[in-house]
């Protein structure tokens, strides 16, 4: 088996996985916050565990101030994102919430720009200007009446904030230098447990034992697990198949909605997720942009994990 077979067979399993996790989220009965709390502590555990096995755990300490601060930041982005994309999923459904996350590497586009005082091309513009149109056609704003669900609206709009925090997290991770990824995820976790804490979450004791058993699965595979086989696929793939194979996760999520829930989506959702890819790859790729090295070009890997 080749390097690349080994990579692109770890990202398959890894986005598929992932496309799953909005079944746990619903049928563990959790709120948002617990959701998130969880998934923190147990997949924070888990990467520690995987971080002391490399030998990276006791270099964390070495961390300059600097470092540490920014991925202390970053974790405080990754948490509140994760609470507000399980806030979107219980509002509008895994295909729609998941559907929308996916708008973020665009974000990433712009606040890149807008970082590193970047001008943006005409064509990204278009680009984004597309993904756009495909975003209202994927969550049926573009036939809704003002008056429709009160709840569907605010889910949206929890997403698209959980999309932004995650754009955040990507940019501050992209000007990160002097750590590893498993570090700076050890260090996010443990943030974001601490910071949760703060608000609350359901109680050890309070959880049944089904509940324990759906954040379990969350923390330990969709977290733990899927992260690790994440870093050990993405060295072995180039970019362009990184692009592609990254929307296994909507594809999977989209069909775990309809198989659990009976949630399926339209033909113009399916029009609107078929744009938001195109565009996606579109602006990740560089198509009919100018070949020029710029800090912004830097930022437009998508995320590999939600």
């Amino acid at each position: 088996m080749t390097r690349q077979t080994e990579g692109m067979i770890g990202l398959i399993a890894a986005q598929t996985l992932l496309g799953t996790i909005g079944l746990c989220v619903l049928e563990s009965g959790a709120d948002p916050v617990t959701v998130a709390f969880y998934r923190c502590a147990i997949g924070g555990l888990a990467l520690a565990l995987y971080c002391w096995y490399r030998g990276d755990l006791a270099r964390l300490a070495r961390l300059s101030p600097r470092i540490l601060a920014m991925a202390v930041a970053s974790g405080v982005l990754m948490a509140g994102n994760w609470v507000l994309f399980f806030e979107g999923i219980q509002r509008t459904g895994i295909a729609v919430a998941t559907i929308t996350f996916h708008i973020q590497p665009f974000l990433v586009v712009v606040l890149g720009a807008f970082v590193f005082r970047e001008r943006l091309q005409a064509v990204t513009l278009l680009w984004i200007g597309l993904a756009l149109i495909g975003l209202a056609l994927a969550t049926g704003l573009s036939g809704m009446e003002l008056t429709a669900d009160r709840s569907y609206f605010l889910g949206l709009a929890a997403t698209l904030a959980a999309a932004f925090l995650y754009a955040g997290v990507t940019i501050i991770a992209k000007g990160l230098t002097g750590i590893s990824a498993p570090q700076l995820a050890t260090v996010q976790f443990a943030t974001g447990t601490l910071m949760l804490a703060a608000f609350s979450p359901a109680g050890p004791l309070t959880l049944s034992a089904d509940q324990w058993g759906w954040l379990a699965i969350i923390g330990l595979v969709h977290t733990g697990g899927v992260y690790v086989v994440l870093y050990k696929a993405l060295p072995k793939l180039t970019t362009p198949v990184i692009a592609v194979l990254l929307f296994l996760y909507p594809a999977s999520a989209v069909l775990v909605d309809a198989l659990a829930y009976g949630h399926l989506v339209s033909a113009l959702q399916l029009v609107g997720l078929g744009l938001i890819i195109l565009s996606s790859l579109a602006v990740t790729l560089r198509w009919g942009v100018r070949r020029l090295t710029t800090a912004a070009d830097a930022q437009l890997v998508p995320p590999t994990t939600r």
